[in-house]
């Protein structure tokens, strides 16, 4: 059930004017605010039971019992949803932006990165995070398998990086025939998989590998066919985490100057966040969003307490992933206040997104 079913036009349009405020001022709205600022066509006293009906609902809250109101997460949440439309003029002047600046001239890719983040971070006003493409791109270069018992071997990878891991694995029944219960046969067929593994997996990457069907092979194979699915999912599950994924990060001091940030410990908190706990703030990133509404089905928000991280709950957190070839490889965020300029920032990060999808595509 959205706001819209459950809220009159007045009310919505009174509880998107009381967040514009709010947004734009960082000061509690009250009703003469709203009746001096904007032409609701309402009295004073209409508004201020206005407000108290979206109070109850959970939608705005009184700092102090003599303030005005302000947003909640939950406010914030409904306003997202269902009551902006994001600006395409915002949208079509940072395009614009990206194609000019970069693709007139040749980078690397992380320099790509580099200069997309910070043009990011000035639009926005906004700490600006990208991630560097992940490990789908990594390709294996050589393994083999190595007999460490008659019941396990130790499966050696090495990436296109020359990064090396050993891996235990069990041997599958299957493969467990009485000809091989002597460590020199199972040697000698183990090397006979490897280079069987080599011949057909060499200068493969995670996403070729995720199409292999190791059904059809050769008679003579086939009942190694069990042992190859766990095989290959150990090389997946390695090369995934064989790259570190480090996040280029712009625009730190540019979130200093919103009043949130203002005292020394939230800051501290912040930058903590950014620099000690990435291997957390990762997956928040990278993620598809789970539910979609109409204006933000392309990205995923995260606002206040709906981050799992204490450390993010007075920080709303917009981000989108690029694509290589369809496939998602990395992502573009933005961590600012929940009290953000949603209607802004929602198309640069899609459009930053977009961009580098089709570049690097």
């Amino acid at each position: 059930m959205t706001v819209k079913s459950t809220l009159t036009k007045r009310y919505q349009n009174i509880l998107r004017r009381t967040i514009q405020h709010y947004i734009a001022t960082a000061e509690p709205v009250g009703s003469e605010t709203l009746v001096q600022e904007y032409n609701l066509s309402v009295s004073s006293a209409t508004i201020r039971k206005a407000l108290g009906k979206l109070e109850r609902a959970g939608f705005l809250y009184q700092p102090h019992t003599s303030a005005g109101r302000i947003p909640s997460d939950c406010g914030y949440r409904i306003y997202v949803d269902d009551l902006i439309t994001p600006d395409n003029y915002i949208r079509q002047k940072i395009e614009k932006y990206l194609n000019e600046k970069l693709q007139k001239k040749i980078f690397n890719c992380e320099m790509l990165l580099q200069r997309s983040t910070q043009i990011l971070a000035n639009f926005s006003g906004y700490i600006a995070l990208i991630t560097l493409p992940q490990s789908s791109l990594n390709r294996l270069r050589h393994l083999q398998l190595i007999p460490a018992s008659l019941n396990q071997v130790i499966l050696i990878i090495v990436t296109d990086s020359y990064q090396t891991q050993s891996i235990l694995i069990d041997v599958p029944k299957a493969i467990l025939i009485e000809e091989l219960n002597d460590e020199n046969l199972l040697a000698q067929e183990l090397q006979v998989i490897s280079n069987f593994l080599n011949s057909h997996l060499r200068n493969k990457s995670l996403l070729d590998l995720v199409a292999l069907n190791w059904r059809s092979l050769d008679k003579k194979l086939i009942h190694y066919a069990d042992f190859f699915k766990t095989l290959l999912q150990q090389i997946s599950n390695h090369l995934k985490s064989s790259i570190s994924t480090p996040i280029i990060i712009r625009g730190f001091s540019e979130v200093l100057h919103q009043p949130e940030f203002s005292q020394l410990k939230q800051v501290q908190t912040l930058l903590y966040l950014l620099e000690e706990q990435q291997d957390q703030l990762l997956p928040l990133i990278f993620e598809v969003p789970k539910v979609k509404s109409l204006t933000t089905q392309r990205v995923t928000i995260r606002i206040g307490s709906e981050n799992p991280l204490e450390s993010m709950h007075p920080c709303t957190l917009i981000s989108a992933v690029y694509k290589q070839k369809d496939v998602p490889v990395g992502s573009v965020g933005v961590i600012g206040p929940t009290r953000m300029v949603y209607e802004n920032t929602i198309p640069l990060v899609e459009s930053t997104a977009d961009y580098l999808s089709e570049v690097l595509s």
